[in-house]
C-alpha cells in the first residue's frame, strides 16, 4: 500500500513494507544541491573523497555536482526507473502546489541559509534541472540505481565507505520501526558508516523512532547524534550516524 505524506511540506509518495507498484503521479520530485548536502552531512574535504552511496536522493543535484568534480557517488531512489521526460513533467505538474504549500507554512522553516521563498524556488528548481540533465548519462554510468529500500541493493558488502539519507528515514516515522531497522541494516551492508538527516517526524518533533533506533544499533556500532550547519526545518539541525567499530 502507499502512503502520500509530506516532506518540507510537500506531498512524496513511500511505501510500507508491502510490495506494491511505485507509481510516478504518486510522487512529488524536489531536490536539493551539494552546498546543501555538505551541511546537512558535515561533509569535509576528505568525506567528499569518500564512495559514496546516497539512498532516496530523488532529483537532487547532489551527484551530478559531484560527478562534476570527479567524485564518486552512487545515487539509489524508486524514481530511477522512470524516464527524464517523464520526471521532468511531473515535476512540471506539481512545483507550483509546493512552492503554494511552502509560503503557507513559512512559520515552520528558518530563513537564514535560504532567505525566502521565492530564493527556495531558485534553489530547488535549478538543482532539478541540473538532476534532468544529467539523468541520462548517469543511469547509463550506474551512478543513478533504481531501487527502493528496504530490499536488498545490487552491491557486495561494504562497497562504499559513507552512506547517507536525506530527507526520508526517520523524517517518516509512521513507516515503523521494522521497516527503519531494515533499511538502515541493508545501508550499513553495503557502507561503512551511514549518516542520516535530520531527525525529526514530519510535525517538527524529534521522531519517536530515535531512541528505540540508536538502542538497537549501538551494541554493534558507535552511534552518535551530531549537530550539523543546516538547519531549514526548525529545529532540524541534527543527523545521525552509525561507524563501524
Amino acid at each position: 500500500m502507499e502512503t502520500t505524506i509530506e516532506k518540507d511540506n510537500n506531498s512524496v509518495t513511500t511505501k510500507d513494507s508491502s510490495k506494491m507498484a511505485f507509481e510516478l503521479e504518486n510522487t512529488v520530485p524536489w531536490g536539493r544541491n551539494l552546498g546543501e548536502y555538505k551541511a546537512m552531512f558535515n561533509l569535509t574535504g576528505s568525506d567528499l573523497d569518500k564512495r559514496i552511496i546516497s539512498f532516496g536522493d530523488g532529483p537532487a543535484s547532489f551527484n551530478c555536482e559531484m560527478s562534476q568534480l570527479n567524485k564518486s557517488v552512487v545515487s539509489i531512489d524508486p524514481i530511477y526507473r522512470f524516464s527524464t521526460a517523464e520526471l521532468k513533467g511531473r515535476i512540471e505538474q506539481t512545483k507550483d502546489t509546493v512552492m503554494e504549500q511552502t509560503r503557507k507554512n513559512s512559520e515552520n522553516f528558518v530563513w537564514t541559509r535560504i532567505k525566502s521563498a521565492d530564493e527556495l524556488e531558485t534553489i530547488r528548481l535549478s538543482a532539478m534541472d541540473s538532476f534532468l540533465d544529467d539523468f541520462e548519462a548517469g543511469k547509463s554510468q550506474g551512478r543513478y540505481v533504481n531501487h527502493q529500500l528496504p530490499d536488498r541493493t545490487p552491491f557486495d558488502d561494504l562497497t562504499f565507505e559513507l552512506g547517507l539519507s536525506s530527507h526520508f528515514l526517520i523524517l517518516y516515522s509512521q513507516l515503523g520501526l521494522d521497516f527503519h531497522l531494515a533499511c538502515m541494516t541493508e545501508m550499513l551492508r553495503v557502507a561503512k558508516q551511514i549518516r542520516i538527516f535530520p531527525l525529526l517526524d514530519l510535525d517538527a518533533k524529534r521522531s519517536e523512532l530515535l531512541d528505540s533506533l540508536v538502542e538497537h544499533f549501538r551494541t554493534d556500532y558507535r552511534v552518535g547524534l551530531e549537530k550539523t550547519g543546516y538547519e531549514f526545518q526548525k529545529k532540524g539541525d541534527q543527523m545521525l550516524t552509525i561507524k563501524r567499530r
